[in-house]
């Protein structure tokens, strides 16, 4: 899977990352304007929920010698989003 991959599974594949969005912030900041209500907030909810996998898994690897993996990522973000989502986590949930 990838962040497209991501992306198609919840309908947000108009928002992926472009080869103009020189960083996170450009993309992030062009992905939540295109967004409005519950999508707004569920994209917020699953790009934060992505960086904080990103984040553990990078300690992983500096720390427990993990290698990096980011088919590993989107996978536990993944299921992650289905857990938030059964919880009826309201931005998440429109989105799944």
């Amino acid at each position: 899977m990838s962040v497209l991959g991501l992306l198609q599974k919840v309908g947000l594949q108009a928002l992926a990352p472009q080869l103009d969005d020189r960083c996170f912030d450009d993309w992030w900041h062009r992905a939540s304007g295109a967004a409005d209500g519950l999508t707004f907030q569920g994209l917020n909810s699953l790009v934060v929920l992505g960086a904080w996998f990103l984040w553990k898994h990078r300690n992983q690897c500096i720390f427990d010698g993990a290698s990096p993996n980011v088919a590993e990522v989107l996978r536990l973000a993944s299921e992650e989003m289905q857990i938030w989502g059964m919880a009826r986590a309201r931005g998440l949930s429109s989105l799944t």
